[in-house]
């Protein structure tokens, strides 16, 4: 029972990345129509288009390794910060602004604390194969 149960969970977690990168691909699509019909790309368009792609690649090296990076969500976090940024710059006041940069060096500063601990204290033997 235990085993069935255990499967039928890494089925529907399997499942669920599946149409997760799906629907990754499906709004990558749908955003380079965009770009195709304004005949414009901006540097928001780019930094849309490479979540997406980071999106994709997390999916990818869970399914390959059987871990979630837990650094790849940061970077993604990072980059739509950045976004954010760029696409309201005009509204955002200095205080704002202020928040929105150092919530980005706290979540960097965050990643090299992982990093570090990864290279320190390595896991051995922790992947989906082994279970």
């Amino acid at each position: 029972m235990k085993s069935t149960g255990h499967k039928a969970l890494v089925w529907v977690e399997d499942v669920s990345l599946l149409v997760i990168a799906l629907l990754a691909v499906i709004a990558m699509g749908g955003e380079i129509w965009t770009m195709i019909q304004k005949m414009h790309v901006g540097l928001a368009d780019l930094l849309l288009l490479f979540i997406y792609l980071e999106v994709l690649a997390m999916v990818g090296l869970y399914l390959k390794s059987g871990r979630l990076p837990v650094r790849m969500p940061l970077y993604i976090v990072i980059v739509a910060l950045a976004r954010y940024m760029i696409l309201d710059m005009k509204n955002l006041d200095t205080t704002r602004m202020l928040a929105v940069s150092g919530a980005m060096l706290v979540i960097a500063i965050a990643i090299l604390v992982i990093r570090y601990g990864h290279v320190k204290f390595p896991y051995i033997g922790n992947n989906k194969n082994n279970q």
